[in-house]
């Protein structure tokens, strides 16, 4: 299982977020998702501790908890749902009629 940490200051880094849940326990891995086009934090990230104890223990400690400057949420991250490709219609834009009169 792992943590979801929401509102994340934009400058934080992977690092940081491994010190501040050692605290806790051991950190088996962070995910710090990054913009496609800037690069840059998205502003969540997501941490796998060894145990569920160490897990609980740091979302009891650090939701709520002010960090960097921002208040953070902290809880167990819910299982990723399959998105549906994308394709398919929608947008009203077919067959590039746009209703426009001919003169």
């Amino acid at each position: 299982m792992s943590i979801y940490i929401g509102n994340l200051s934009y400058q934080v880094t992977e690092e940081d977020l491994k010190l501040a849940f050692a605290e806790y326990g051991k950190v088996n891995r962070v995910q710090l998702p990054t913009d496609r086009e800037t690069g840059r934090p998205r502003g969540f990230a997501f941490v796998e501790m060894e145990t569920e104890a160490e897990e609980s223990a740091a979302i009891e400690a650090l939701d709520g908890a002010e960090w960097m400057g921002r208040d953070l949420k902290v809880n167990k991250a819910k299982p990723r749902e399959e998105r549906s490709p994308r394709g398919g219609g929608g947008g009203g834009w077919g067959n590039n009629n746009r209703g426009g009169r001919r003169y």
